[in-house]
């Protein structure tokens, strides 16, 4: 019998007391069914007692995998039987990827077109899938398999077929193959790159000539032909790839070699667009001298959201707020009205005198929550909108929800330890319907499954839901800790919440793990300081000992910015040594400050931390944010310099 810990015991039997269930009924078989289901992805029958877990609510499972590995050599009509019966749960989607997959690896077409419901996800099933439809659709598929051949990597061998056939009939022709190889050749692919010119005539030679010349000096982009490849076919692919490289190699270099070239050049709008587009924000990001008025000129045609976005932080480094009012004007409609280009404008406006036009760009900002929606509301002296929504279920509602088939399922799979999968049927069930995904949320609220409730209001778009959003996940680890090592706990909170979004065993790619994201040196390097063992890679995820390690480091990193928790977030991102290098160039306000942080995830992340910070300390006041700051004075008075480090 499956040995569960208590509160797991407990729980489960809430559940099936809720559900009209024979409480612990599910013991002998949830073993039955993990041993099957273990068999099962192994192809091994023999040991499968198909009696024993006729009646279990994972079944499917097993049978997922019978039919998976008979496949090619099912019929489509007992795949589509399958997905049906079993179309509330994922099961039924990988079911028909799988059987695309193996009827088109088999070449049965008609059978992959039975199934199918669509372009299917992945690369590889794309291709089979367009493969099964030149024969009914020719038209639909040529244009899907042209989108497919035109990209920089390698792709699946199971686009050959469909690439042999788009070559024969001519859809892919030389001109689709040398521009493919300039993709490639853009990307670094070399192998890639040589392997399609190698399918090029001599009609190309002088091109591919071109290209090994550039490859092997940039700066002879400035000799190149301005036609190559048959009637110039080639010209305008190998410019856009051959600037691109340039541009990010040596960007003044670059810059230089284009105010030769663009006027000898017979490009298409939309070709020297893309070569300026990059060469603009390159400029801006690496601040090459001499290119400014050259990026202003260009700009409004550029259509460029991330360069717009670059001059108006440009202009803002340097007060420049007449410029910060006119590129914030040229960015599309939808952009200028976020929240934040709302509230710049208001700096702006205020900084320039015009005190009716700041108000009301903070008074529109401040309909947002979020970090420039809270700064705008306290430029104006209003409360902050929370926009909270409010949801409330009865034990009606969550007994009707505690036997839908899909949560049987996902408890059954956690009991089994398949937590993976339990998710999986968890998130599939909540994109059913808005009504349900919030039913689904009280459900693990109740359950205290905080971090599948976090991730139930991002499936299912509860942005409003922020009790679910921001559950008192760890309250009281994050009580104890931060009064004892003195740290704000709503800001302990939002930095975990950001970090791992309550996954006490998440596990980022460069190895920072827990509930408060602490790389295995950083845990070693504090447990030393605080006098305990080396927890080592899996002890750090124990949640309460990852908080108070968490809190520690930050804690120590509050003190060099003597209690900053502006600075202290970036650093708890990006590192403090980062930190003390931005605050060397003297920024005199918390907002420029923020902005004028180069990396794009640690503006986010400071961001989102302090405005997560307002929110969880609303909530703990009943949804009020009445006496609640996004920053204190001192915070938001201090000139953010060298200064603000604490002298050690």
């Amino acid at each position: 019998m499956l040995v569960l810990p208590f509160r797991h015991t407990a729980r489960v039997l809430c559940t099936a007391l809720l559900a009209g269930l024979p409480a612990f009924s599910w013991g002998a078989s949830d073993s039955e069914l993990r041993d099957a289901l273990a068999a099962a992805r192994e192809q091994q029958w023999s040991r499968v007692d198909e009696r024993s877990i006729e009646d279990h609510p994972l079944r499917g499972y097993v049978e997922y995998h019978r039919i998976r590995g008979q496949l090619p050599h099912v019929s489509p009509d007992r795949v589509q039987q399958f997905i049906d019966q079993y179309a509330d749960s994922p099961l039924a989607g990988w079911m028909r990827g799988q059987a695309i997959a193996k009827y088109g690896h088999a070449g049965r077409y008609s059978d992959l077109l039975a199934v199918a419901d669509g372009e299917p996800a992945g690369t590889a099933r794309q291709c089979h899938y367009y493969t099964a439809l030149l024969a009914t659709q020719p038209q639909v598929a040529s244009e899907a398999g042209l989108d497919l051949w035109r990209v920089g990597s390698s792709q699946p061998d199971a686009c050959d077929p469909l690439f042999e056939r788009l070559r024969a009939n001519g859809t892919i022709d030389a001109t689709a193959i040398w521009e493919r190889k300039m993709l490639a050749w853009q990307a670094g692919e070399t192998r890639l790159s040589s392997y399609l010119g190698g399918l090029l005539s001599g009609q190309w030679q002088t091109a591919l000539d071109t290209v090994d010349s550039v490859t092997a000096r940039s700066s002879a982009i400035t000799q190149a032909p301005t036609c190559l490849g048959p009637e110039c076919a080639a010209t305008a692919s190998f410019y856009r790839a051959a600037m691109q490289r340039y541009t990010r190699e040596d960007t003044p270099a670059a810059f230089a070699a284009w105010q030769t070239l663009s006027s000898r050049l017979n490009l298409l709008p939309s070709d020297r667009q893309a070569i300026e587009e990059e060469l603009a924000f390159y400029a801006l990001v690496r601040d090459v001298p001499g290119t400014l008025s050259w990026v202003d000129g260009a700009l409004p045609t550029l259509e460029s959201e991330r360069v717009l976005e670059l001059r108006v932080r440009h202009a803002l480094a340097n007060r420049d707020w007449n410029g910060v009012i006119h590129w914030i004007a040229e960015m599309p409609t939808i952009q200028q009205e976020n929240s934040r280009w709302q509230y710049w404008l208001g700096r702006a406006n205020g900084q320039l005198g015009n005190q009716a036009a700041a108000e009301a760009r903070y008074q529109k900002a401040a309909q947002d929550r979020s970090f420039y929606g809270f700064a705008a509301a306290e430029k104006i002296g209003q409360p902050y909108r929370l926009n909270l929504e409010r949801n409330h279920y009865d034990e009606a509602s969550r007994q009707r929800i505690a036997q839908l088939p899909a949560v049987q399922r996902t408890e059954a799979l956690l009991r089994i330890g398949e937590d993976g999968l339990a998710n999986s049927e968890w998130l599939h069930a909540v994109q059913s319907s808005p009504q349900q995904a919030r039913e689904l949320a009280d459900y693990a609220a109740q359950q205290q499954w905080h971090a599948r409730l976090v991730q139930t209001t991002i499936a299912g778009e509860l942005w409003d839901a922020l009790d679910w959003r921001f559950p008192q996940a760890y309250h009281d680890s994050f009580q104890h800790w931060g009064r004892l090592t003195g740290v704000d706990p709503y800001l302990l909170m939002a930095i975990t919440r950001r970090e791992s979004a309550y996954n006490p065993n998440a596990l980022s790619p460069a190895g920072a793990r827990g509930l408060m994201q602490l790389m295995p040196g950083t845990a070693s390097q504090v447990s030393r300081e605080l006098g305990i063992s080396d927890p080592g890679p899996y002890g750090v995820l124990d949640p309460e000992l990852n908080i108070r390690l968490g809190s520690t480091y930050l804690r120590d990193k509050l003190q060099r910015y003597q209690g900053n928790r502006l600075a202290a977030a970036a650093a708890y991102n990006a590192g403090p040594g980062r930190v003390d290098q931005w605050l060397g160039d003297g920024v005199e306000a918390f907002d420029l400050f923020v902005e004028s942080i180069p990396f794009r995830e640690t503006r986010d992340y400071v961001q989102a931390v302090l405005a997560y910070r307002v929110i969880f300390e609303s909530l703990a006041n009943g949804g009020s944010s009445e006496g609640v700051s996004l920053l204190s004075d001192n915070e938001q008075q201090v000139r953010y310099d060298r200064a603000l480090l604490a002298r050690r």
